[in-house]
């Protein structure tokens, strides 16, 4: 589709963090942008003021004969009112990655990918390139600290992306450099298992051309498996890794995210002094460990995103680095049932790394409960570990919190659904 030809376009679920970006695009682009989504959010309230139309319910009529395109979010019912109503008044309807990759492919493209750390590794090469003067384009899954925004509109040849494997929505792109954080058995809604993801990373790095770079981590066997026989030149971005630059953000983890950046970067043509200095600087991203604020009782409260094992272990870890003689409090919501029932022993481990537990019920998302699994059946097993409660609703888990958290304690509230809320309320 030619990207000029559009002058009308609506976002069914908008709120999303992606979708939201993508419309702030349009609307730079001098799009008249529309957008749906179930609820009003602090999201779409910037969308308002930044000029888009907010439709707060999801209904046939806000699709018109005069829009150009819609784009859908991957979680979307295909039988949604809306998607069927575009489809009878013969509108092009698409999903977000087929809409990113219309907007990027035409672009030095630089996809970050990988099961954990993209968000993150995602900013840092954003704040590297724009300090270095490349302005690029970006979307990012989250909300940069240095600008309060997941888009950024630049002028040059440059866009850079996070790329999602969910449903393999990344192949849409088609990238000059790819990033590869790492990868591990996740999205098993969709992927069959691990070969299964392997072999979705494999088909998007094949895709880079023989020019172009893939930055991983070969040490990792499932990486390993994904770039064998690319034809684009593989660089190692392990040897970029340096324990002793200074850093806002804890953990090993950020460390390797931040050597993915560096190595990145370097194919770039920025010096290692430049992406380093701005390195030092990096504060982050909305929900990624974020530093809330203080209870009235002076509990330190953080936030983040993090639903696999992985993630939660590794920012229990970075925690105690940061704060080596606070209490973690960890407030948990398993995300999606097919994920808690597939990872379960590993979700015991990982949450039992913190010194207390209070858990809510799983987020259903798009959903149903076929396995049987609950919360409670994993308070059941981590019970043996440390002290752990599940509660009913977010209010009970505010409640409890708050009678078990002091000056001595770090409550890390965790999760992809709206438990961020929590966080909130705490501290409200």
């Amino acid at each position: 589709m030619d990207l000029a030809s559009i002058k009308k376009i609506h976002f069914i679920g908008i709120g999303g963090i992606g979708m939201s970006a993508l419309a702030r695009h349009f609307l730079a682009e001098g799009v008249v942008v529309s957008g749906s989504d179930r609820s009003r959010s602090p999201l779409t309230t910037s969308l308002e003021e930044e000029g888009v139309h907010f439709c707060e319910s999801q209904i046939k009529e806000n699709i018109s004969s005069d829009i150009d395109l819609v784009v859908y979010t991957e979680a979307m019912a295909h039988d949604h009112e809306e998607l069927v109503a575009a489809r009878t008044l013969g509108i092009k309807a698409v999903n977000y990655f087929e809409a990113l990759g219309m907007v990027a492919n035409d672009h030095y493209l630089v996809a970050i990918a990988g099961s954990h750390g993209k968000t993150t590794t995602t900013a840092m090469l954003i704040d590297i390139c724009e300090d270095a003067g490349l302005d690029p384009s970006a979307v990012v899954g989250s909300l940069r600290a240095r600008t309060g925004k997941n888009y950024r509109r630049g002028k040059s040849k440059y866009f850079i992306v996070e790329a999602c494997e969910y449903k393999r929505d990344f192949l849409s792109l088609e990238p000059d450099m790819l990033v590869i954080t790492n990868i591990e058995a996740e999205h098993l809604d969709y992927y069959k298992d691990l070969d299964d993801v392997v072999d979705a990373f494999h088909m998007l790095a094949a895709k880079v051309p023989e020019e172009g770079f893939v930055v991983c981590n070969t040490k990792d066997a499932a990486v390993a498996r994904a770039v064998s026989g690319v034809s684009a030149k593989v660089v190692e971005y392990v040897p970029y890794v340096d324990p002793l630059m200074p850093m806002k953000l804890p953990g090993l983890h950020n460390r390797m995210n931040a050597a993915a950046a560096l190595a990145a970067a370097a194919q770039l043509g920025i010096s290692t002094e430049n992406t380093k200095a701005t390195l030092a600087t990096f504060a982050g991203t909305w929900r990624r460990f974020e530093y809330k604020g203080k209870t009235k009782d002076g509990a330190l409260v953080y936030d983040d995103y993090g639903h696999h094992p992985t993630e939660i272990s590794v920012t229990i870890q970075g925690a105690r680095e940061m704060y080596p003689d606070k209490k973690i409090l960890l407030v948990y919501q398993p995300h999606t049932y097919s994920r808690t029932h597939a990872l379960f022993d590993d979700f015991v481990e990982a949450l039992a790394k913190a010194d207390e537990l209070i858990l809510l019920p799983i987020y259903a998302a798009r959903e149903a409960n076929a396995s049987g699994v609950t919360s409670e059946k994993l308070v059941e097993k981590i019970t043996s570990h440390i002290p752990a409660q599940s509660v009913e609703s977010i209010d009970v888990a505010v409640q409890t919190a708050l009678q078990r958290a002091d000056e001595k304690t770090l409550v890390l509230v965790m999760g992809a659904g709206d438990v961020y809320k929590v966080a909130e309320k705490i501290l409200s």
